[in-house]
């Protein structure tokens, strides 16, 4: 099969993040048994989902993982001109559907490039590592890597996240965390506005407290050019309160994230703000005892990537993709990590970012013969 044809099956498979994803794992388990490879399970507790990793060749330290994750966003209330889980050919040089450049069109170029790997006498082995539910927090890339880790005795090296970059070497990533915050106030007549303690001005208070945050880190120097913005920000993107205008707010809520450049610890910052929420505490339950602020991560921080130019992973890559410039990007990845986990890592796959989470998504047939062409150009680097 080639990689057009891949995709086409990969794409068949609707599983959105938290949903189970087994089969589409059991898919591409069952397509590299076909050529003779053993792999490795990784399921939740539950059983209900599950990772994959594999070796091929030789179990000797320097390797380079393939990284990437099997589920997608949903497409429910968005305007597509085809079946999103249908991969058309738009005739247009293009390939349409859900997935097909986040980031499935980089798993179906690693499985087509499987058979030239077993082939190859490879002298240093190549590792595929897919992960679940990377669209709603990057859940399961921990546990995948620890598994990694533990399961060969020799040491992978390099780790290419095939998150959608045109095929440039991006050495950069912002971190990310998702919140919501809940405020526990008083109702009451809007006449009573001194009496009683509104969540929706106790909400204000902490959302003008995260933007003058998001502007003193800026102005503390804490900037970083290679972004845009170039600089950390936190963000509101929900908030639901109150019953009516005279009616005293008792109860609201608000979801919000913060993403840093890599100089900037998320940790730190939630942790000022929950002092801060403290201290509003302290104050009001004079008035309202029943007065509280809960904060909630709706999953754990992903960390930020922050590749030195001077690392060997730079002049690797440089070596087998067709663009040498490197840059980085706003949106969060795995590639943090997988640094984290103890390899040099790179973000590195065909298609657009602008392309993904959009109605009628879609790869350029150029950009996945690029995708395949990096891979066996790799093969060939480590025969």
């Amino acid at each position: 099969m080639n990689a057009t044809q891949i995709l086409a099956k990969l794409v068949s498979f609707p599983v959105l993040g938290g949903q189970s994803n087994l089969s589409i794992l059991n898919w591409i388990k069952e397509y590299i048994e076909e050529f003779g490879v053993a792999t490795h399970i990784v399921p939740n507790e539950e059983g209900t989902k599950a990772s994959l990793h594999c070796r091929v060749g030789p179990a000797v330290d320097g390797g380079v993982i393939l990284s990437g994750h099997m589920d997608v966003v949903p497409v429910e209330g968005q305007d597509w001109d085809t079946d999103p889980f249908v991969l058309t050919d738009g005739g247009d040089g293009k390939l349409y559907a859900r997935g097909s450049c986040d980031m499935k069109g980089f798993l179906a170029c690693c499985l087509a490039a499987l058979p030239e790997m077993v082939k190859a006498k490879l002298k240093t082995p190549i590792y595929f590592a897919f992960s679940y539910d990377e669209e709603i927090g990057c859940l399961s890339a921990p546990e995948l890597i620890d598994h990694i880790k533990s399961t060969y005795n020799e040491k992978p090296k390099y780790a290419i996240i095939g998150e959608p970059s045109m095929m440039q070497p991006i050495v950069g990533q912002k971190g990310i965390c998702v919140l919501e915050t809940t405020v526990n106030g008083s109702a009451g007549h809007s006449s009573r506005i001194r009496q009683e303690v509104s969540a929706i001005h106790e909400s204000a208070r902490l959302i003008i407290w995260l933007e003058n945050k998001m502007n003193a880190l800026v102005e503390a120097g804490r900037i970083d050019e290679r972004f845009t913005p170039p600089h950390s920000s936190l963000h509101v993107g929900q908030i639901n309160a109150g019953i009516a205008p005279n009616v005293i707010a008792d109860k609201s809520l608000f979801k919000w994230d913060v993403r840093v450049i890599p100089q900037d610890v998320t940790e730190d910052i939630i942790s000022e703000f929950e002092i801060y929420c403290r201290e509003r505490e302290s104050i009001l339950k004079e008035t309202f005892p029943g007065f509280e602020i809960k904060n909630v991560e709706h999953h754990p921080p992903v960390p930020p990537l922050d590749t030195a130019e001077s690392d060997d992973i730079v002049p690797f890559i440089k070596s087998i993709t067709p663009i040498q410039e490197t840059g980085t990007v706003a949106y969060a990845a795995e590639a943090g990590q997988f640094s984290n986990g103890g390899f040099q890592s790179i973000i590195c796959g065909p298609g657009s970012i602008a392309q993904a989470h959009r109605a009628n998504e879609y790869i350029e047939i150029e950009q996945l013969e690029l995708g395949v062409e990096m891979i066996k150009k790799l093969v060939v680097k480590l025969s």
